[in-house]
């Protein structure tokens, strides 16, 4: 029987916490796998307690569709209880500091001895290797290193973060697709497990490959330029009548025509001054300048009725509210609303990408503390009800919503 997702019969054991490790647990769960979520019993992951919310909103959106099963990793018998958990997984995502899982005795070494299968995914801030690799990672600090910042920002102004978790995000991306590639070795070329290293260090640094090349090859290092770029012009945010926003991109000749001919008509389109790349880049300054006159003259629906008139690309400058009234993002269920425990109707960011036949989908947002671990424990080891119960006592693990009756 063809399964309804594409990762249906994967078990994935995420061991991580705040972002980078869990997103990529989180995305694999959205196509299907079965995702036990291993935390504190006391604090459970950092992502609960995120930010000024104590609605655990980060929680709901990164760990939705998971299985709580808390487990104090420093004990023995919660140890014990880890391993029996892999070895009978597909994946373990985790994100300590390189050998800490190897001081508590559950490391690769001895977790891919009890499971030869295992994909074991190591998400750490700069990697299991180099001089860097003890030192704890954090997205904002990976952003700086890896000339992220040194590039973003005004001329004028100081190297700028993003405000989300970029770097987490897109090691995430990384880390998912790694996974089932490992996976694909496996079950389709008889391969066997592995571990992959993940590190956010190397993943942002890679979103920067036109930077390398440049300045191996010309030692040109990018300065900030705002909203501009060195390659296309015209090519920045521009303020409307209406004080709303608007972007564009003249990243071609043809929509680059395109834009001159809807600001200044045929007049400004062959003006030799903007008449190539070349010429638009070394007179960015006028150009410019002649398009902010005339955004400001129009209202952000006009200026985008009349670019769109003209097959010019623009994109309006959306805030939240402009996306959750938007009918393009609807259709596209970019946010969706799911139902958690108590009924309440959460709101968050869609499963993308879609695929056709196996699409994938969302159960239920980040659960209660403990919401799985008596069921998770007594099904997948041989414990009972009544050892659960008893490491509970001892602050092993908690059973959050679940009772022992």
């Amino acid at each position: 029987m063809i399964p309804d997702k594409p990762l249906d019969g994967i078990t994935v054991v995420d061991a991580a916490s705040l972002y980078a490790g869990p997103l990529t647990a989180m995305m694999l769960g959205d196509f299907g796998a079965e995702v036990i979520k291993v935390e504190h019993p006391e604090r459970g992951d950092s992502l609960r307690e995120f930010g000024d919310y104590p609605e655990e909103l980060s929680w709901k959106w990164v760990n939705r569709n998971k299985k709580s099963v808390p487990l104090d990793l420093h004990e023995e018998s919660g140890q014990e209880i880890f391993k029996d958990l892999v070895a009978d997984a597909d994946v373990l995502v985790e994100n300590f500091r390189p050998g800490t899982l190897e001081e508590w005795g559950v490391g690769w070494g001895t977790l891919s001895a009890l499971n030869d299968d295992l994909v074991m995914v190591r998400v750490t801030g700069f990697g299991q290797t180099g001089p860097y690799k003890d030192r704890p990672g954090f997205g904002t600090l990976v952003e700086a290193m890896s000339g992220y910042a040194y590039s973003t920002g005004q001329a004028d102004g100081p190297p700028t973060l993003p405000p989300t978790a970029m770097a987490d995000a897109i090691s995430a991306l990384h880390s998912t697709y790694a996974t089932v590639m490992a996976l694909y070795w496996r079950d389709v070329h008889g391969g066997s497990g592995q571990y992959v290293d993940s590190s956010i260090l190397d993943t942002m640094f890679g979103m920067l490959g036109d930077h390398v090349i440049e300045y191996g090859q010309k030692g040109i290092d990018h300065k900030r330029s705002g909203n501009r770029s060195s390659r296309t012009a015209p090519r920045n945010t521009y303020q409307t009548k209406d004080d709303r926003w608007v972007a564009i991109s003249g990243s071609s000749q043809s929509i680059a025509e395109r834009i001159l001919r809807t600001v200044g008509g045929d007049e400004l389109a062959s003006d030799p001054r903007f008449r190539t790349m070349q010429d638009r880049l070394e007179n960015v300054e006028e150009l410019d300048a002649i398009i902010a006159a005339w955004m400001c003259e129009h209202t952000r629906d006009e200026v985008i009725e009349t670019f769109e008139e003209h097959e010019a690309a623009i994109g309006p400058v959306n805030n939240m509210a402009d996306i959750f009234a938007d009918p393009h993002f609807a259709e596209r269920d970019a946010v969706i609303h799911v139902d958690n425990e108590n009924g309440e109707s959460v709101p968050m960011r869609g499963v993308f990408p879609k695929l056709s036949a196996t699409p994938g989908e969302v159960n239920h947002p980040g659960p209660s503390l403990g919401s799985h671990a008596l069921s998770v424990i007594t099904d997948r080891t041989d414990r009972t009800e009544a050892d659960v119960w008893r490491l509970a006592v001892e602050g092993v693990t908690t059973f959050g919503g679940e009772s022992c009756d």
